[in-house]
Order: C-alpha cells, then structure tokens, then sequence
C-alpha cells in the first residue's frame, strides 16, 4: 500500500498516477480468491497466503541483492512455508519454536556459504526477512484456525483495505499537509480517511459477523488504520536505503506483491491480539 494514503501527485492514472481501473480489476480478482478460499477449503487459502508472501520474500531478497545483500532463498521460503503449517496445526508455541529453529538455520547456513565478510550484513538481513514478512504473516493461520477464523481473517483484511481505499480517495481529494519526509505523499488528510474508512467497517463487520460491540469493532478498525500507515512507512524506509524505487511490479496498478504486503502484516499481530481478548 505504499504512498497509498496520501498521493496528490499528477500522472498517468489520475492525480495520484496509478492506474486505477487496473488496480481496481486487480483488486476484485484478489477479493474473490480470497473470499471464494476462506469459505471453501481453508487449506487452500494458507497455500494462496504462503504463495503470495513468497513472492513477496524474492521480491525483498532480490532488492537487497542490489546493495550486495545475500539472503538465502530456498532456508528462507522453507521457514515461511513451516511458520504457516506450525501456527495453523500447532497454534503459537510451534510457530515460535518453528522461527527460532530456522533464524539459527539461516545463521549457520550463512556461516557455509561466502565466508567471514559480511556476515553479519548478510545474516541479519536473513532473519529479518524470515521475521518481515514471513513470520509476520504466519498470523493469518493463527486467525484461521479458529472455528470463526473465516470471518476473522475477513475482518482483517477487509480493515486493512478499507484504510487503502478511505487514505486513497481522502489523499487525492482534500490531501494538502505533508505526514513525513520518509513518504513525501503521505498526508494528514489521507491519515485521517484510513481512520475513518477503517473504523466504520470494523464496527459494522465485527457486529455483523462476530455478534460483538461496535466499539470493539471501532477499536480494531482504527488500529488497523494506524498500523497499516506504519507498514507503508516501514517498506518506504527500506527502499530509501536499499535506492530502489519499486520492490516489484507484478500487480497491474499496485506494484509488488510487498506493496500490498507491508500494511497488511504489521497489522496482523495486533489484529490477532484484539480479537483473541474481545472473542
């Protein structure tokens, strides 16, 4: 979702540059995968999650090939394809116990591989990207798992998107005072529609589908609005310092998979945590 929430640059696509009937086509494919998974055969959307999130983890990878950055590939995806198994048969203990045993992996396959220099660059890029996204995202079997977790992984993802869609349209519309340097395009206004968008349909989907008050609904909208800006922000720090515009391009008016990534995975722990107390 990066610059999402606040772009008011001129372009191609419309004030913000993108291509929104693109984005929009892609997103509707996108929703009816995920739909058309959750209610059917939940198996099935952990193997959409594990896909998605592995393209996601080349994609970071190949960027921090770009400054000389080596993270293991084949370690990596087989910790992200664990993580996603242990959390979803074993619940939190083996997706703990599952990253802890590939962090070390990573550290001794990195101690193999390219010798002394840079391994520490190299070794703590490895573990965190096992920990960003991979691990990270693990907390959508965490979700679905539950008896509920249909309608809770929908909650989550409906929330973070409804911040995508209200930063979106209140950026270009009324976006005039800038958030931060690290995202120029970020503005205040496009914070404050994210908040708005994704507090209303919180408490309207918490209600409707978990049965429960529409101030906890409000709560978990609201963080997820918050937490899905910090996400953008994080992905914008990391392209600064790698000097990359773009970690991808394979979505048709969203950029990479990580572009529609990095706000939905900082806001899945806190996601998780809050419905865990509330239901």
């Amino acid at each position: 979702m990066e610059e999402s929430t606040a772009d008011t640059s001129s372009g191609g696509g419309g004030r913000t540059g993108r291509n929104l009937p693109a984005a929009i086509a892609v997103g509707v494919v996108l929703g009816a995968l995920v739909i058309g998974t959750i209610y059917t055969i939940k198996e099935l959307f952990l193997v959409v999650v594990a896909g998605a999130v592995g393209v996601g983890v080349m994609e970071l990878i190949k960027a921090f090939a770009t400054r000389e950055i080596k993270v293991p590939a084949v370690p990596v995806l087989a910790g992200l394809v664990a993580m996603q198994a242990g959390a979803y048969w074993g619940g939190p203990a083996w997706l703990l116990a599952t990253f802890a045993v590939f962090a070390l992996v990573l550290l001794v396959w990195r101690m193999f591989s390219d010798g002394t220099d840079g391994y520490v660059r190299d070794a703590s890029a490895s573990v965190f990207t096992l920990f960003y996204p991979a691990m990270l995202a693990a907390f959508v079997p965490m979700l679905l798992r539950l008896h509920d977790g249909d309608h809770r992984v929908l909650i989550f993802i409906a929330v973070t998107v409804a911040s995508d869609i209200g930063g979106y349209f209140a950026g270009v519309l009324f976006g005039r005072h800038k958030m931060t340097a690290i995202s120029p395009k970020k503005t205040w206004e496009g914070l404050a529609g994210s908040v708005i968008a994704c507090t209303a349909v919180g408490a309207w989907l918490v209600v409707w589908l978990m049965h429960g008050a529409i101030w906890q609904g409000a709560l978990i909208g609201a963080l997820a609005a918050l937490l899905a800006t910090v996400g953008d922000l994080i992905e914008s720090m990391i392209k600064r310092d790698l000097g990359i515009k773009d970690l991808g391009t394979i979505l048709p008016g969203h950029g990479g998979l990580m572009d529609r990534l990095d706000s939905l995975v900082t806001t899945l722990v806190p996601v998780w945590l809050l419905m865990t107390l509330f239901f």
